[in-house]
């Protein structure tokens, strides 16, 4: 499957569980239809909920865009 997401991007991610800001991350792993995300920019409020996550998440390809450096 070719996906317009490569590893190594650095993407913004829509907030989902427990987190309550959008966050933005560098793919780690692609897999069919979602990515490994270490998270690398995130909201203050958020700083409990991405430690106990230990600053990765699994986000769905579809919740994210490419950011432009």
């Amino acid at each position: 499957m070719e996906t317009k997401f490569e590893i190594g991007d650095r993407v913004k991610c829509k907030k989902f569980a427990s987190l309550t800001h959008d966050f933005i991350g560098t793919i780690e792993k692609i897999y069919e239809n979602s990515a490994m995300v270490t998270i690398v920019e995130h909201d203050k409020s958020d700083s409990v909920v991405v430690t106990d996550f230990h600053n990765r998440a699994v986000v769905r390809l579809s919740d994210m865009k490419k950011v432009v450096a």
